[in-house]
């Protein structure tokens, strides 16, 4: 095997192409899964590899010692459950049920930190045909994260976020080719460093999303704190759904190093699990942001208006549109101190009558809305639809409202809009000074959100209108008059070569 540094774009081309096995069999929507854990069982079975030949270099044929200190690594790979344990047997009948077998292993080995992890996946199944043509995918499969490019060993790779950002740029990808399903998995990175940034969280923080997805932004967040602290003593929370998304968050977590977490699994909003010890609580965290699924059907109402945590006092969100369902769960989970939180949500949240206009109007009569930045069209995988930033703050020193249009600021692409570093640094710097802008941003006053029947619409605050030039009529008639003057020479000149060639008068 080579030791040389593997480095970023090597290692993404070859997870990228290892999605070749499946193109044209299965959709992408269907193969991720298989892709992603694959890259993580490998990554696994490569440093355990790894670990265990350093182990055997130092104490030489001492079984019993390397097991014990093998035992006391961040994770336990149970024996026959490597990916090359599968890899060796690839030619033999039987890859998908070897291959989760392993699996279930892996989780049993590992307690709380892997379990369920792979329970909804499953490489034995009918999606990948008949058992024949199974077998064959599967060995393809694990030939090609066999290959030298993906050696994935400490002394190749040299730090987790290479490993980390490989994954991320899979699901990336796979978000770009799910159509409307994308959303549910994947924030853009953008979006997440701007919702990071502007929520600043630092040492000692509990960070939390209730729509997690595949945990982006969570890491995102972790990410932030080393950063800002240079300290790795925060946690993070989150709820996810979807079962295959929890395991890919939990997959996530464990990549890029971000041990401190809780991630559950289930809904949000009809169940939720991040209580605290009696379970009659909702936790409380310093901040708590998302990018939960725009305006979701059937997401609870009927149990809404005899919630045991009391979310919905402010009213029931409508039957068919959930948005604000998650914004009051968020709301009351917010420390009452430290309390900020940055959620992800439709245009129509901002503006909607009935009982969304309501639950509006108290949030601002309550002084927790503190900024309201909208964002370009076509930034969000499965939609194309312009989306906005709603912060919220317990304990703000004034009743202002800060609105942000930042519409029209991006990288125009062929299918995704994207926010490139000025202009995320612009909405930072602008949120920052907290003051109006021209035709860019506001700084409204209770009383003027009051006057406007608390709509939050931001052409109401912002007014981008460019007037258009004044015209020179005058100008125009000279200019269309000597436009004429050489029309006329031109067809005099036309006119005499014609003559010339023998055509015409």
């Amino acid at each position: 095997m080579p030791t040389s540094k593997i480095n970023q774009d090597d290692i993404n081309k070859a997870v990228w192409n290892a999605c070749d096995t499946f193109r044209g069999v299965i959709s992408a929507d269907t193969y991720k899964d298989f892709i992603l854990t694959m890259l993580f069982l490998k990554y696994l079975s490569d440093v355990y590899r790894d670990e265990y030949n350093k182990l055997v270099e130092q104490f030489g044929d001492n079984p019993e010692l390397i097991h014990a200190m093998m035992s006391k690594q961040r994770f336990v790979l149970p024996e026959g459950a490597s990916f090359w344990d599968l890899y060796e047997q690839r030619h033999q009948p039987g890859n998908g049920q070897r291959i989760d077998e392993a699996l279930h292993a892996i989780e049993e080995a590992n307690g709380t930190k892997l379990k369920n992890v792979f329970q909804d996946i499953s490489f034995n199944t009918d999606k990948l045909g008949q058992e024949k043509q199974k077998n064959e995918l599967l060995r393809h499969l694990l030939e090609d994260f066999g290959k030298d490019i993906l050696n994935l060993s400490v002394e190749r790779v040299g730090s987790l976020d290479v490993i980390g950002n490989a994954y991320e740029f899979l699901i990336k990808h796979f978000a770009a080719s799910s159509g409307a399903t994308a959303g549910e998995f994947y924030t853009p990175p953008e979006v997440s460093n701007l919702l990071a940034t502007i929520l600043e969280p630092v040492e000692g923080d509990e960070i939390c999303d209730p729509a997690c997805g595949s945990g982006s932004l969570l890491i995102k967040c972790g990410a932030m704190v080393r950063k800002n602290s240079n300290s790795k003593k925060y946690a993070l929370y989150g709820q996810e759904a979807i079962g295959s998304t929890w395991a890919l968050a939990k997959m996530n977590m464990f990549l890029h190093g971000e041990d401190n977490h809780r991630i559950e699994w289930g809904d949000t909003i009809r169940n939720p699990l991040l209580l605290d010890k009696d379970g009659k609580h909702l936790l409380q965290f310093d901040v708590v942001t998302a990018n939960p699924p725009f305006s979701l059907d059937k997401w609870g109402h009927e149990d809404a208006s005899s919630d045991p945590y009391g979310r919905f006092h402010r009213g029931v969100p409508p039957k068919t549109k959930g948005d604000y369902a998650f914004i009051s769960h968020m709301i009351e989970t917010l420390k009452p101190s430290t309390g900020r939180m940055g959620v992800v949500v439709p245009h129509g949240v901002l503006f909607r009558a009935s009982s969304e206009g309501k639950i509006r109007q108290q949030l601002i009569e309550e002084n927790l809305l503190d900024t309201v930045i909208g964002l370009p069209e076509k930034l969000f995988f499965g939609t194309g639809i312009p989306a906005a930033i709603l912060l919220f703050k317990k304990n703000k020193t004034d009743d202002t409202v800060l609105f942000i249009d930042a519409s029209n600021e991006f990288k125009s692409g062929k299918n995704q809009n994207q926010l490139t570093e000025d202009n995320i640094a612009k909405i930072i710097e602008t949120y920052k000074a907290r003051s109006s802008v021209d035709k860019y941003a506001y700084l409204a006053s209770f009383d003027e959100i009051k006057e406007n029947d608390f709509n939050l619409n931001i052409p109401r605050y912002v007014d981008t209108f460019e007037e258009e030039a004044e015209i020179d009529l005058d100008a125009v008639r000279a200019e269309r008059l000597e436009l004429k003057a050489e029309l006329d020479t031109l067809e005099a000149e036309m006119a005499g070569f014609l003559k010339e060639l023998g055509y015409g008068a």
